[in-house]
Parts: C-alpha cells; structure tokens; sequence
C-alpha cells in the first residue's frame, strides 16, 4: 500500500525558510524587512531631514555650513561605526558601561543572527530570568539601525554650535565624542551595560541620544564661544518652507526611529508609533496655544519646537505607556521646554551666557529628561512585559516597585548628564589645543562664502551687476533695513 503523501505546508513558499541560501531557519522576513525600513526612516531624519531643516532655520549667510556639518557628520559616523564604535556600543563587555571596540565589517559577523551578547539579565540565585535579545534578522540589519541612530545623536549636538564652530574643529569633534561619550550611553542603557541590567527604561533613546546631545551641545557652546553680536541680537531663518518641510520628515521618520526599537514587527511596535504621534501633536498644539496666549500671535518656529519636544518627551517610553499618558506628556512636553526656552533661559545669567543656537538643550535635553521620568511615572506593567528584561516593571501610578522606578529613572538620567559635561569638556580642550574652536572673525562676519567659498542662494542674475534700483535689497544689518528689525512676541531662536 503506498505511503500517504504529507499534508501541504500551510505558509507560503515566500515566508518559509531556506527556500534559498540567503533565508536560513532563524530569518523573520517581516522582521528583517521591518527593521531596514525603520533604519531608512531615521537615516532620512538626518539626510535629508536635520540637513534641510538646519540649512533652511538659520539666517541665510549660514544655510550652507549649517548643513553641510549635518551632511558630514552623518557620513564620518558611518564609517567609524563599523570600524569600532559599534562593538563599543553593543558588543562585548569591557567595562560595566562599555563595550570592546573591534570592527564589524566582516562577512561571517554580518551575515549571522543578530545578537547582543550582553542583554541576557539574570536573578539574584544566578538563574536567567530574561534570555539574550536575539532578533530574528541579521547582524547587518542591527548594525544599520543602531548606526542611524549614532548619527543623528551627532547631528542634532550639532545645532547647539551652528553659526559659529569651526568646522575643521568640528570634523574632529564628531568621532571623538562618538567614541567617547554616545558608546557609553548606548551600552549602559540598550547594550547590557549596568543600566539596562538595574532597569533604567529608555524605549529609544530619551537618554541616550537626546539627554546625551542636549548636554553635549549646551557644554560644546561653552567652549566654543557664542555666535558674533549681530548675529545673537538677529538669525532670522533664510526659508520657514523648508523649515517645515525639514520637520515633517523628523516628524514622520520617528516612526522608524520609536517603531524600530522593539526589533521586530509586533504589538509594541504599534503602539510606540501610535504614541509618538498622539504626543507630538498634543505638544505641538500646547506650545502653538502658549505663544498666542502670552505673544498674541502663533510661531511657525514655535510649532517646529513644540512638536520636537513632544517627539523627544515620548521617546523614552513610547511603547511602555497608554495612550492617556501619552497625551500628559504632550502637554508637559509642550509647556516645561517651552517654560525653559521662554522664561527660564531669558532670566537666567548663565544661560544667557552660553549661547546654544537652536536651543537643543531646552527641546532634547529638557524634553528627553522630562520624559525619562514621566516614563518612571507611566509606564504601563503589561507593556514593560513586552520589552524589559526585568521582571515586574512598572511606573509609580501602577503601585508597588513603581516608585523606585523613578528613582531609577532621575539616576539613569544624571550619569548620562554627568558623563556628557565632563567628556564633552575633554574633547573640546584637547580640539583646542591643536585648533581654534570657534572661526576667525572675517569668516563670522562674512559666512559661507568665507568658510566653503559657496553660497545657498544666488539672489540676483548670472553675471548681472546688482542694481539696488531694480532688486529689492537685502542685509543682515538691520541699520540698514528698519523694516527688518527682529521680530517680537512669538517664539525666536534662542
């Protein structure tokens, strides 16, 4: 009698495994194909993103260099990323807050399951209590969307010295605080370093991409040196149009940026997007809504900051709280920077002093803290089940260990801050022991065409003589254009 033929497998030929060399047993290919769209929605914060944005938000005379050290920072991470700065974030453990530097580059380590060799978390009598993360794609996968977001930690520090860094500092600034200071906030919070084991939550980088680049940024602009006087009384953005269209693709590349983070397409994927929009737009409103009330008129460029707050606020526990909580931290998020930018920073002589030209350290590092610890506060137990390797995870409002949470959370957050002042002040110093930080004066007063020998905008004709009796005529001195004095009222650039 002959044998019964086996029963028709169920999943189509285009989901099972090893319908060719390339898809061995371990390949989620919705999984593989969910986390490279993610880390193309972050890359494309960047580029073109954070390169539009910057290049469009700054007075004309520094469109070019604004971008351009977006431009290059994003390319220098790149590469020292897979060179060392990778493993130093998510490789082996050298120190309980960093990792061993050492290439990924080769094709027996991109091409296996990825893998984090330092996230398996363990109780007390030396039991695992939560295996290693080992997400079903590959190591190239992983490498890539932890890459984009190195990048853009790097670029957003950026605006905090636009209009006045030197950029050959610069171009050395990038890898050095790269390998010093955003390697160890990546391990100690997503590597398995002693934060991520003592159960400090950081969904995707409140703390170590926008805690880390507010402070950085604020430290950098002290020893760098403020802008020239004209341009601190007036840096009137070149291009609000473009601003905006620099922000929405910030806006809708967070989808890849709190979307991406569980390592897989699942519930709490959704529910980190689904977040982040809910509080982005409460934020952006309530910061709208400020400014009409105690300005009398609605900023454009108050918005844009509004909805970053609120990016930034719910990134740390986007797919850790409900939608409720969500909409709280848009309103703190929309009100407690806007408080700092507006109030707080125009008081307070320090402040005044340093000179941080986009106010990253009000819209990250304020917004990144405050949403450190509302996510103590929120985070919802059956969702940290979903993500935490610690067991029984919760906010304060959900009772028992909640409380200590936040504790965790205010701690967490200060040696990330406490790390960022003291290692960003080293670099600086020793940049500036082999070259200025700031640019020489005719290079301030000129801009782009001084620094690059290029310029964004050809506001008249090739080869036509300006005539000042046929063009509308434009300056930075405001001397000359009394129509162009500085605005009042809504929200300016810091």
């Amino acid at each position: 009698m002959a044998a019964a033929a086996p029963p028709p497998n169920p999943v189509p030929v285009a989901y099972q495994a090893w319908t060719s060399a390339a898809v061995p047993d371990w390949l989620n290919k919705g999984d593989n194909a969910w986390q490279l769209i993610s880390a193309t929605l972050v890359g494309l914060q960047s580029m073109p993103g954070l390169v539009i944005l910057y290049g469009s938000i700054v007075k004309k005379k520094w469109a070019v260099n604004s971008a351009f050290m977006a431009l290059y920072a994003f390319s220098a991470v790149v590469i020292c990323w897979v060179s060392w700065a990778y493993k130093m974030s998510f490789g082996d453990k050298l120190l309980p807050f960093w990792g061993k530097a050492d290439l990924a580059l080769g094709q027996k380590f991109l091409i296996k399951q990825a893998a984090l060799p330092e996230t398996t978390h363990y109780h007390h009598d030396g039991s695992v209590e939560t295996p290693m993360v080992n997400p079903y794609f590959p190591m190239a996968s992983m490498v890539w969307f932890q890459c984009v977001f190195a990048a853009i930690a790097v670029i957003l520090l950026a605006g905090s010295v636009l209009g006045r860094m030197n950029i050959k500092a610069w171009m050395m600034f990038v890898p050095l605080w790269l390998t010093f200071s955003y390697t160890v906030g990546a391990f100690s919070l997503w590597g398995g370093g002693f934060l991520f084991h003592w159960g400090v939550m950081d969904y995707s980088g409140g703390y170590v991409i926008h805690l880390s680049s507010g402070i950085a940024g604020l430290t950098a602009t002290y020893w760098v040196g403020p802008r020239s006087a004209k341009d601190r009384e007036r840096f009137p953005p070149n291009n609000v149009l473009l601003t905006l269209a620099g922000a929405g693709l910030l806006w809708m590349g967070w989808a890849g940026f709190n979307g991406g983070d569980p390592y897989t397409a699942n519930i709490d994927a959704s529910m980190a997007i689904l977040n982040t929009n809910i509080c982005a737009a409460t934020s952006l409103l309530v910061w709208t809504w400020l400014d009409v009330l105690f300005f009398k008129k609605p900023s454009v460029v108050g918005a844009v900051q509004g909805m970053i707050t609120g990016l930034v606020c719910i990134t740390p526990g986007a797919g850790l709280v409900q939608g409720w909580a969500a909409i709280i931290m848009g309103i703190l998020s929309g009100s407690v920077p806007w408080f700092t930018m507006m109030v707080v920073h125009k008081r307070w002589s320090l402040l005044q002093k340093i000179d941080d030209t986009l106010g990253v350290f009000h819209t990250h590092a304020v917004a990144g803290y405050l949403g450190g610890i509302l996510t103590g506060l929120f985070a919802e137990p059956e969702l940290c089940a979903l993500f935490l390797p610690v067991t029984n995870s919760r906010g304060g409002v959900y009772g028992r260990s909640g409380r200590v949470q936040i504790a965790k959370q205010l701690a967490g957050g200060a040696f990330i801050i406490g790390w960022n002042i003291v290692v960003t002040s080293i670099i600086c110093v020793v940049i500036g022991l082999v070259m200025p930080l700031r640019m020489p004066d005719e290079q301030l007063l000129i801009g782009d065409d001084a620094v690059h020998g290029e310029e964004a905008y050809a506001l008249w004709g090739d080869g036509e003589l300006y005539d000042s009796t046929k063009h509308e005529a434009y300056t930075d001195d405001t001397s000359l254009h009394p129509r162009l004095a500085a605005t009042s009222g809504a929200t300016q650039i810091v």
